[in-house]
Parts: C-alpha cells; sequence; structure tokens
C-alpha cells in the first residue's frame, strides 16, 4: 500500500494540507495525492492553509487542485477523506471503493471542519486536527495495516 490519496471538497485546504504533511513523514516509496469532490480545478492552496504550512515547515505553494475521477481512484490504495459526507459520497457513487475509503479524524471519531471562508483561527483547527491524526495514518500505512 503506497498509493494514498487525500479527498476534501475544494482541494485547496484540507487534503492539500493532509498531503502534504503525509508525503513529509512518509518516505520516498510512498506516493500520495489529493483531489477534491467539488475541487477549484488548477487552483493553489488557499493563502491562509498556506500561510499556515509555511508557518511549520511545509511549503504547498506547488499544488493545484484537481477533481477526483476514476483514474485517481482506481490509482489509490488508500483514500483518506475529511469528512463523513465526503464517504458517504464516494461509496454511493463507487461502491467498489469499499473498504479502501477512511475518514483521516478515524482515530478521534472527528470530521476535519472545512476551513474555507472563515478566520484564520479555523485553518489552525484543521491544521491542528489533520497534523494530530497524521501520525497515526503514518504507522498504519508503512505497517500496512489499513
Amino acid at each position: 500500500m503506497n498509493k494514498i490519496l487525500v479527498i476534501c471538497t475544494g482541494n485547496i485546504c484540507r487534503s492539500p494540507t493532509g498531503e502534504y504533511l503525509l508525503r513529509s513523514k512518509l518516505g520516498p516509496e510512498y506516493k500520495v495525492m489529493s483531489a477534491g469532490l467539488g475541487a477549484l480545478v488548477d487552483h493553489g492552496p488557499e493563502p491562509t492553509a498556506q500561510k499556515i504550512a509555511m508557518d511549520h515547515g511545509i511549503d504547498m505553494s506547488a499544488h493545484h487542485a484537481r477533481q477526483v475521477n476514476m483514474d485517481i481512484l482506481k490509482w489509490a490504495d488508500l483514500i483518506l477523506v475529511m469528512e463523513n459526507g465526503h464517504k458517504r459520497e464516494l461509496l454511493h457513487k463507487y461502491p467498489w471503493l469499499e473498504g479502501k475509503v477512511f475518514r483521516y479524524g478515524e482515530p478521534a471519531q472527528v470530521d476535519i471542519p472545512d476551513p474555507y471562508r472563515r478566520p484564520e483561527s479555523a485553518f489552525q483547527m484543521a491544521w491542528n486536527f489533520i497534523e494530530k491524526m497524521t501520525p497515526y495514518w503514518v504507522e498504519k500505512i508503512q505497517q500496512g495495516k489499513v
């Protein structure tokens, strides 16, 4: 299991944060990408999300939002979503994904709230949730126990 896809809504705040955090913690043998269910295609990361990531030594400036599509879903060994609603939507449209879609906040039984168009504190909260959950996923992925 070395191909991980992180999904949110617009692919400019939460999923790029998860993607770049996972990339920073996993070795080069792992491929991580992100996409959105309603992506703002080709947009860079939301400026506040980028600022907070940079404050933590993560540069997401190369990111460009992409829309979820069949090729990306088939590519992924593991799909991490930010909300239960994302999981329901994916499984409704693509039932064959059952067993490889998990909520990023699953270890704490939480959705990662969408900070888009909200104050910087909402972005910081999303960062904190994602950063806190990342070691759990890194361990699971490296042990192949997802």
